[in-house]
C-alpha cells in the first residue's frame, strides 16, 4: 500500500470533490451557458465552478501556497516556493462536445519542480497519480510506460495547433515528418490524459508546442514517476507558462526529439 504526502492527499480530496461536480454538468450539457474566450477556445459555467471548487479546497490546507490556473490567473503571486498548478478542465471542447475525453489536472510544484500531481476522468472513473519517489498510479496498480524500442513501431499522440495558433503551417509539417517515421499517430483533444497515457503504457510518447503549463504540469511528475522522459523544446524565454513538450519511454525519445529538431521543418 502506498502512502501519499500531505500535498497529493490535498489534490485527491480536491479532485474528488470536483469530479462530482462535473460529472453532474457532464450530464446536462445542452444546459451549460458557454462564452467564448478567443476563437476555438471556450470556457464553460462547469470550468469556472469546478476552478472554484479546486481553489477552495487546496486553500483551505495551505492558504499561502501560490497557485497558478486557468481562469483566475496567479493566486499569492508572492509565493515562488510552493505552487499548486490547476487546471480544471483540460479538453474542454471535448466536455462541451460530450465526448468523455477530459480531465482535471492539478501539479504541486515547489522550488520549481513538479513534487507530486492527479489527472483524474470523472467520467472513466480513472485517476493517474504521483509522486517523486514514490512511483506513478492508475487508481490503486502501478503503472509504467511502454518497452517500445523502435519509433517505427510507436503509437504516437499529439495535439494541435489552436484555432488562432500563428504557426499552424509549421505544426502540421512537423506532424507530416513525424507520422512518415511512426506507426500511427492520434489526436484525442486532452493534453493532461495524452500524457497520463504515455505513463501507462497506452502511448509510446506524445508531442505538442504551445501548451500551457498547467496542461502538462501533473503530467510531468507521473511520466517521470511511471519509468518516462519529459523533455522541452524552444522555449518561449518571454513567458514561462508557455510548453513545448516531448514525453516518451526512454527507447524513442532522442529519436522523437531528433525528429522535432529538424532544422528542414519550417
Amino acid at each position: 500500500m502506498r502512502l501519499n504526502s500531505p500535498q497529493t492527499n490535498v489534490i485527491i480530496k480536491a479532485c474528488m470533490k470536483a469530479s462530482r461536480s462535473l460529472i453532474r454538468d457532464f450530464g446536462e450539457i445542452e444546459n451549460l451557458q458557454v462564452s467564448t474566450k478567443a476563437p476555438g477556445d471556450f470556457v464553460s459555467s462547469a470550468d469556472k465552478r469546478t476552478e472554484k471548487i479546486l481553489i477552495e479546497e487546496l486553500q483551505k490546507a495551505h492558504p499561502e501556497y501560490g497557485i497558478i490556473t486557468e481562469e483566475s490567473g496567479i493566486i499569492n503571486r508572492s509565493n515562488l516556493d510552493n505552487r499548486w498548478i490547476i487546471d480544471p478542465i483540460d479538453g474542454t471542447m471535448n466536455f462541451l462536445n460530450g465526448v468523455p475525453q477530459f480531465a482535471i489536472s492539478v501539479g504541486y510544484e515547489e522550488n520549481n519542480e513538479i513534487k507530486c500531481g492527479v489527472i483524474i476522468n470523472p467520467i472513466t472513473n480513472e485517476m493517474f497519480c504521483a509522486e517523486k519517489g514514490n512511483g506513478a498510479y492508475l487508481n490503486n496498480s502501478r503503472i509504467r510506460v511502454s518497452n517500445k524500442k523502435k519509433l517505427e513501431d510507436a503509437l504516437l499522440v499529439t495535439g494541435g495547433p489552436k484555432q488562432n495558433s500563428n504557426i499552424k503551417d509549421k505544426i502540421f509539417s512537423e506532424y507530416i515528418n513525424v507520422s512518415k517515421k511512426v506507426s500511427n499517430v492520434r489526436k484525442f483533444g486532452s493534453a493532461a490524459l495524452d500524457m497520463a497515457f504515455v505513463a501507462s503504457g497506452r502511448f509510446d510518447g506524445y508531442w505538442q508546442r504551445e501548451l500551457n503549463y498547467w496542461d502538462v504540469a501533473a503530467g510531468i511528475i507521473i511520466v517521470k514517476e511511471a519509468g518516462g522522459f519529459v523533455s522541452f523544446f524552444e522555449d518561449d524565454k518571454n513567458n514561462q507558462l508557455k510548453k513545448n513538450i516531448i514525453a516518451s519511454n526512454s527507447n524513442v525519445h532522442d529519436k522523437l526529439r531528433d525528429l522535432i529538431d529538424k532544422k528542414d521543418i519550417e
